[in-house]
């Protein structure tokens, strides 16, 4: 029987910024060459507002990687020159996080792959992980995309469906997608030439912008399902919030409840916490944390002048 052809070994340009994208490089960085590493800028962080460069820079430093911070890829006649005196046959991104300008995606003579945490073309977009909690989907996936000029509008190389857990929050979904993300970059590096791009159909397409920080609010008049899947959806940032008399409380802990009445309101006070109406059912607060304090048991925040039974909420 005759042996499988060696896998050739690939010069990739990884383009990438948060934790997410280290399990990638490292997977990219064990079946091929990786000769560049892109990363965002080094940003202020902390009170302290120490310059630290974002996990994947800092990743690449300890590795030893050639490492660029370009500060902008539209017009930056100089990075150009770096990717192309890289060597790199294709490059790959992976929530790098800046949109990349058409002069630059030829560069690689293979162009850009690209790993999307979403089934495109649903949820197009920064975002895709935590709207596909918010919108209470039950299945998400990741999609290898050829890199074109458009928002995630790119040929399809290769997809695979992820099924979405009813309590994972934005945190465990990433850590479900991280390794199906690496895993199918490879697939995709390791066959390159033999893959058959499929174009996206417009028909059907949804987006996932980057999230505000009122994204976090929380919508009393929603129902009980549907105020748990945003709290799942922005529990890493920008986190749950309620409102009393226009003072923001951080919710740390939600989920939800049986019980009825007007939206916001007070139902009911115990130690597991408060009980609140939605447009639909309620839910029960367990954790809150109000402003410039640390978090602390609903019931104690209630007992130190919080709502009272039958209070409400600020409804918008």
């Amino acid at each position: 029987m005759s042996l499988p052809p060696q896998v050739q070994r690939r010069k990739v340009a990884f383009f990438g910024s948060p934790a997410f994208a280290l399990p990638v490089l490292e997977a990219v960085l064990a079946a091929h060459d990786v000769v560049l590493v892109v990363a965002q800028p080094d940003k202020p962080v902390g009170r302290g507002l120490k310059l630290t460069p974002p996990p994947l820079a800092a990743r690449a430093s300890e590795l030893g990687l050639p490492l660029a911070q370009p500060e902008k890829l539209r017009r930056n006649s100089d990075f150009e020159a770096v990717l192309q005196g890289s060597g790199a046959e294709v490059a790959v991104t992976c929530a790098y996080g800046k949109i990349l300008p058409a002069a630059l995606l030829g560069v690689p003579r293979h162009g850009f792959l690209n790993t999307h945490t979403s089934l495109l073309p649903q949820l197009r977009g920064a975002a895709p992980i935590q709207w596909a909690l918010i919108g209470g989907l039950r299945v998400t996936g990741t999609t290898i995309m050829q890199t074109d000029p458009g928002m995630d509008t790119g040929a399809i190389l290769l997809q695979e469906a992820l099924e979405i857990h009813p309590d994972w929050t934005s945190v465990e979904l990433s850590a479900a997608l991280q390794p199906q993300a690496a895993r199918l970059i490879v697939q995709v590096l390791n066959t390159l030439d033999d893959l058959h791009p499929v174009p996206q159909a417009d028909a059907g397409a949804t987006h996932a912008p980057m999230l505000g920080k009122s994204d976090g609010d929380v919508r009393w008049t929603d129902s009980a399902a549907q105020i748990y899947e945003r709290y799942r959806g922005v529990y890493a940032w920008p986190q749950t919030s309620a409102f009393v008399n226009g003072r923001r409380l951080k919710v740390p802990e939600l989920r939800p409840a049986e019980g009825h009445g007007a939206p916001g309101e007070v139902l009911n006070i115990g130690q597991d916490g408060l009980l609140v109406a939605c447009g639909e059912g309620a839910v029960l607060l367990g954790t809150v944390q109000p402003e410039g304090k640390k978090p602390m048991p609903a019931a104690d925040w209630q007992r130190g002048g919080g709502l009272k039974v039958g209070e409400r909420f600020d409804v918008s």
